[in-house]
C-alpha cells in the first residue's frame, strides 16, 4: 500500500515533494499557510543539478516555455565594471552536464510545480493551514493547525521554511535552535527589458563584487523581464522575521556605498526595490538533523543557507526527489528506515553546500589584499574558479 504522507509548507520544496511522492504512487497532502498557493520573491538560478531533477518530475518541456537560458555568466569589479571572469553557460553546460543552466522568476517555478501537483490529483492541498502542533506514535502522525484542525498520516515532512514548526520534533540537539541572523540584506527589483535602456538590458548572468557587497543581474520570463539583487552587509531595521518589505534606492545606496557609473544606472533605473534581511543555520553535522522515525525535513527548514551559490531552492528540490527514491514504492512500514536512508544519503552535500555559500560570501564581498587576490586569480583561471563540477554534476 502507498503511503499517505503530510507536507507542511506550500513552497518550491514542499511543492516539489509532493509531486515526487506522487510520481512513486504515494498520497502527499500539502498544508500551506497562506490563504492561497503561491509565491512571492523575484528571480532563481537554476544549475544543471537543479534543472536534471526538475526534468525527472516530467518539468523540462514547461520549463523551457517560462525560463531563460543565460550564454555566460560574466563577473565585473563593482566599482571599475571591468570583466575580471567568465563562464560559459548556454551550450557549454548541457554538453558538460547533460542539464541546461536556467534563469526563473520564483512565481513561474511554484506555478509549474503547483499544476504538475494538481495534474496528478493524488493528495489533498490545503490553504489557511498555519501548522503549530505535531505529534508522532509508531504508526502515524498527526499535524494541527492554529485554527483547531488536525490531519492524520503515516509520516511528515517539514517544508516549512527557516522558521520550521516541523523541525522542532526533531530528535536532533538543533532542533529547537533559532537560525542565525547574518547581518545581510538583500534588495531585490524587476522589470520588463524593454522598459529599460538599450545599454542596461541583460541576456547573461552579470555579477558585480564590491567590499562588503555584491549584486546579481539576469534575466528571466523567457527573457522579457530583468532580475536584480544587491547584497549588502547592512543589517535593516525591523523585525529579521519580515521576509519581504518595501524599500528604496536611497536606503540600498546608504548601505552598499556609491559603486561603479555603469552599475549605479542599472539600480536608479530599476523600479521597486524591496529588501529582506538574510539568516541562515550552521551547516548540518549529522543525518539527525534531516529525518527521525517517520518525521523527515527538506530545503529551508533542514538547511537553511546564505544565497552566495545559488542553490537554496536548487537544494530543496534534491531533497524532494532524495526523498520520494529512498521511499520508492514502500508503504507505511517502509517510512522510518526510508527516511533514514534518505537523511544519510543528503546531508553531507547540503552541509558542503551550506559551507561553500557561507565562503563564497567572504569572497564575494572581500577587501584589500584578498580582493585582489580573488581578482587576479579570476583574471588567469577564469573558468576553472567559476564552475562548480561537485555541484552541477551531483
Amino acid at each position: 500500500m502507498p503511503a499517505h504522507i503530510l507536507v507542511a509548507g506550500g513552497g518550491i520544496g514542499g511543492l516539489a515533494t509532493a509531486l515526487a511522492l506522487a510520481g512513486s504512487g504515494h498520497r502527499a497532502d500539502v498544508f500551506e499557510q497562506a490563504a492561497a498557493f503561491g509565491d512571492i520573491g523575484a528571480g532563481v538560478q537554476l544549475g544543471p543539478n537543479v534543472t536534471r531533477r526538475l526534468s525527472q518530475l516530467g518539468l523540462e518541456n514547461s520549463l523551457a516555455r517560462v525560463a531563460a537560458q543565460p550564454e555566460a555568466l560574466v563577473v565585473r569589479s563593482a566599482g571599475s565594471g571591468a570583466e575580471i571572469g567568465r563562464l560559459a553557460l548556454g551550450a557549454a553546460m548541457r554538453q558538460r552536464y547533460g542539464a541546461p543552466y536556467l534563469c526563473i522568476h520564483r512565481a513561474d517555478l511554484h506555478g509549474l510545480l503547483l499544476d504538475a501537483v494538481r495534474a496528478r490529483g493524488t493528495g489533498a492541498l490545503v490553504t489557511g493551514a498555519q501548522i503549530e502542533r505535531v505529534e508522532l506514535s509508531d504508526e502515524l502522525v498527526c499535524v494541527s493547525s492554529s485554527d483547531a484542525r488536525a490531519w492524520e498520516g503515516e509520516a511528515v515532512v517539514g517544508a516549512d521554511g527557516l522558521w520550521s514548526v516541523v523541525r522542532r520534533r526533531l530528535d536532533a540537539a538543533s532542533a529547537g535552535q533559532p537560525p542565525r541572523i547574518t547581518g545581510h540584506t538583500a534588495w531585490r527589483a524587476l522589470a520588463r527589458q524593454d522598459a529599460l535602456p538599450p545599454a542596461l538590458r541583460r541576456g547573461g548572468v552579470e555579477v558585480w563584487l564590491g567590499p562588503q557587497l555584491h549584486a546579481v543581474a539576469y534575466p528571466v520570463r523567457a527573457g522579457e523581464w530583468l532580475n536584480v539583487v544587491v547584497i549588502a552587509e547592512s543589517a535593516p531595521a525591523g523585525n529579521a522575521h519580515d521576509w519581504d518589505q518595501a524599500s528604496s534606492l536611497a536606503a540600498l545606496q546608504a548601505a552598499a556605498g556609491r559603486t561603479g557609473a555603469s552599475l549605479q544606472a542599472l539600480l536608479e533605473a530599476m523600479p521597486g526595490w524591496r529588501a529582506w534581511s538574510l539568516s541562515d543555520r550552521p551547516p548540518l553535522v549529522s543525518a539527525a538533523e534531516m529525518a527521525h522515525e517517520r518525521l523527515a525535513l527538506v530545503g529551508d527548514a533542514a538547511h537553511p543557507m546564505v544565497p552566495y551559490l545559488a542553490q537554496g531552492a536548487g537544494m530543496a528540490i534534491e531533497d524532494a526527489v532524495a526523498l520520494s527514491e529512498a521511499l520508492g514504492e514502500g508503504g507505511s512500514d517502509a517510512v522510518p528506515a526510508a527516511f533514514a536512508r534518505y537523511a544519510a544519503a543528503r546531508w553531507q552535500r547540503n552541509a558542503q553546500v551550506q559551507a561553500k555559500a557561507r565562503r563564497n560570501g567572504q569572497i564575494f564581498h572581500a577587501s584589500g589584499p584578498v580582493r585582489l587576490g580573488r581578482d587576479l586569480a579570476m583574471r588567469a583561471l577564469g573558468e576553472r574558479l567559476l564552475d562548480q563540477p561537485w555541484l552541477y554534476g551531483g
